[in-house]
């Protein structure tokens, strides 16, 4: 995931992630200010900060630090599901004259393990083929994690689905039943007031 979003000084913002469990999660940012005098985003943004907050879908937090204008932040999921990456910048403005623009640029890469070239290039063989096989296997781990936790939500999807069909089958009858009650009320009551009226 590779993006960039726009954030007042003192404004905080978040993205979700969803993240299958024990999963490797890098994340690179850099930050830019805007200027009001050549209008356009500085390359970096020297002196400013980012406090970066990582919560699990249970609410406990993963991770809370501050980086500079720039850097890299991992943490390791626990358990599948939604987290949630927030970035608020350490601005001491007050935040009624704080409303310069920051350009934030995020790079997000979950379950990747990067393979080391100075590694590679070493000139034995056996050891070149072995850390290229290490770092399949490696791959081929998280491949069958994201698989897992597919099927999972896939599973959580179809007992929704069920349990929705049941409940609108069910409030199907009770509507049958209810209209047939109500007919039935009414055929007696025109029958009772004709009656009393002495028309049949």
């Amino acid at each position: 995931l590779a993006l960039y979003f726009h954030i007042g000084e003192r404004e905080e913002k978040c993205i979700i992630e969803d993240i299958p469990s024990d999963t490797l999660v890098v994340g690179n940012y850099k930050v830019q200010r805007w200027d009001l005098h050549i209008r356009d985003f500085l390359e970096s943004a020297p002196g400013l900060g980012m406090f970066v907050t990582v919560t699990s879908p249970t609410g406990e937090v993963l991770l809370s630090k501050l980086y500079g204008p720039q850097g890299t932040f991992t943490f390791t999921s626990y358990i599948s599901g939604e987290h949630i990456v927030c970035f608020q910048s350490n601005s001491t403005r007050f935040a009624v004259i704080a409303g310069s623009k920051l350009r934030i640029h995020l790079d997000i890469r979950v379950g990747e393990h990067f393979l080391d070239e100075s590694a590679i290039q070493a000139k034995d063989k056996v050891n070149e083929v072995n850390i290229r096989l290490e770092h399949l296997i490696e791959q081929i781990h998280h491949v069958t994690k994201e698989q897992d936790y597919e099927r999972e939500r896939e599973e959580k999807f179809r007992k929704t689905s069920e349990e929705t069909n049941s409940n609108i089958l069910w409030w199907a009858i009770v509507q049958t039943l209810i209209l047939i009650s109500v007919g039935i009320w009414q055929i007696k009551s025109l029958r009772d007031f004709f009656i009393a009226k002495k028309l049949v």
